[in-house]
């Protein structure tokens, strides 16, 4: 019996070896695949992540890239230099701005941080696609090699018919070809000079009453007033199907559960239909729309529109809107004519008016055309790119039919007969008990073709067509002087 069991022992010895074998070649393997799956991700990180991951603006890597590259120049799309560093005898640098306050925003300053293009294309200033035999002697030779210049959508000339026309108002401009997204102009007042940020740092930021590091054009929020009234449109559209058999009579003023609305200086429009209503900016009438509505339905389409959403530029202020189904009458009231909660910022009124211009589609809103090194080859040219659709062809058209109205005959009607068609809606928002108001005007010009939109609001400027359409005005003569 002892060498029966002997010889059983053996037998199974092997068997437990073999077992053993099998579990140290499943964890070498599982080591192996380990490895291979860290390589394959270095590999795809270097090649297609690393450049996204440097180019963040919470990554303060960049700021390495100074000590051994001269930052480049922001550029105008039309040519002009928006910002340089000047490089002195004894090797000392200055970031410069030739054009000071104009582009203070947009292109924003270097020191005490960054903010504006500054920090939006950092990555690209500090990167150098010299020739590689002059970066190789540089660096042989202990010298700094030449950043990349960024050359922008802006127009210097667009900007500056902004930045003049807005005068010593407080406000926020920007404009945008609906066709490609491509940031023209964008100008806030308040502002500041870049060239002595550093200097005057500690004032800008304890100066509660100017706020001027903000940009207004992006963050500002305001009432969006009677701009709102194109959602409310467009939510009567969508439930309706069509435009036509409204009809309100107009006596100045509307109550509905004790709360009451007033036209503007209680003017009396009379008859009307959803066109003229529009065109008038009657306040009676789209509070009446609105409550028939209801507070879910214009809080849908609101939302369709980028309301309570991120908007697709990372610079951009979300707007808010606060309706539901439970709201009570006189906010629905209030909130269908651009007052209640709502805010909203001059960008995104933009955005909404691409989308109408521009068929139902919004582009990305871009600030940078190309990227050139400092041998004038170009690195990289930023392609137009679908942002979404807030609205369907169809409706964008009913949309443009109205503010067409609206400069034919309406409250900006001061835009018609010119050289050039214009398409838009003013807006005046209460913002305290007095009734003082902010002025608002969106708009696009060449109406069959899109050319320009524009959003503009003037802190306390009164009505829309007081203070912002003589500056929208200015903007579209500019616009086109520089073609016809």
């Amino acid at each position: 019996m002892p060498v029966r069991e002997d010889r059983e022992s053996k037998r199974k010895k092997p068997r437990r070896r073999h077992s053993r074998n099998r579990e140290y070649a499943i964890v070498s393997w599982m080591f192996v695949l380990m490895f291979a799956g860290l390589i394959a991700y270095v590999i795809y990180f270097n090649t297609f992540e690393s450049e996204n991951f440097i180019n963040s603006p919470y990554n303060t890597r960049q700021d390495t890239f100074s000590d051994r590259v001269v930052r480049g120049r922001i550029i105008s799309s039309d040519g002009e230099v928006l910002a340089k560093t000047d490089v002195y005898d004894d090797g000392t640098e200055q970031r410069s701005y030739p054009y000071s306050n104009y582009f203070a925003h947009a292109v924003g300053f270097d020191s005490n941080g960054k903010s504006g293009l500054e920090s939006e294309a950092n990555f690209q200033l500090l990167t150098s696609h010299q020739f590689f035999l002059d970066q190789l002697k540089n660096e042989l030779f202990g010298n700094k090699n030449m950043g990349d210049d960024v050359v922008t959508s802006l127009s210097a000339s667009l900007q500056m018919a902004a930045y003049n026309s807005l005068g010593d108002r407080r406000g926020g401009i920007i404009a945008i070809e609906p066709s490609t997204g491509r940031i023209l102009a964008m100008v806030s007042k308040p502002d500041f000079d870049p060239n002595t940020i550093a200097y005057n740092w500690d004032y800008l930021i304890n100066d509660e009453n100017d706020s001027s590091l903000l940009n207004r054009a992006t963050n500002g929020a305001y009432p969006p007033g009677s701009t709102f009234k194109l959602v409310t449109a467009l939510d009567y559209y969508r439930q309706h199907g069509t435009l036509e058999g409204y009809n309100y009579t107009c006596e100045g003023t509307i109550t509905m559960q004790e709360h009451t609305i007033h036209c503007y200086a209680n003017s009396v429009h009379g008859q009307e239909n959803l066109y003229s209503a529009f065109a008038n900016s009657c306040n009676c009438a789209f509070a009446d729309i609105g409550v028939s509505l209801g507070g879910e339905s214009l809080k849908t389409t609101a939302e369709d529109l980028l309301f309570n959403k991120k908007l697709p530029f990372s610079a951009y202020k979300s707007s808010t809107f606060s309706l539901n189904a439970s709201s009570p009458v006189p906010l629905v009231m209030q909130t269908a004519i651009g007052q209640g909660n709502t805010l909203v910022s001059p960008a995104h009124m933009a955005l909404i008016t691409c989308a109408v211009a521009n068929g139902g589609t919004i582009m990305k809103p871009t600030l940078i055309d190309k990227v050139v090194s400092a041998d004038g080859e170009t690195v990289s040219v930023t392609k137009p790119q679908t942002a979404g659709r807030m609205m369907t062809n169809e409706e964008a058209g009913v949309l443009q039919s109205l503010m067409k109205a609206v400069v034919d005959y309406g409250t900006a009607s001061a835009l018609s007969g010119r050289s050039y068609t214009v398409a838009g809606k003013t807006g005046s928002a209460e913002f305290d008990e007095n009734g003082s108001s902010h002025s608002w005007f969106i708009g696009y010009s060449n109406v069959d073709d899109p050319d320009l939109v524009l959003a503009i609001i003037v802190e306390n400027g009164g009505t829309g067509s007081e203070s912002a359409v003589p500056i929208a005005a200015q903007m579209f003569d500019t616009y086109y002087s520089q073609y016809w």
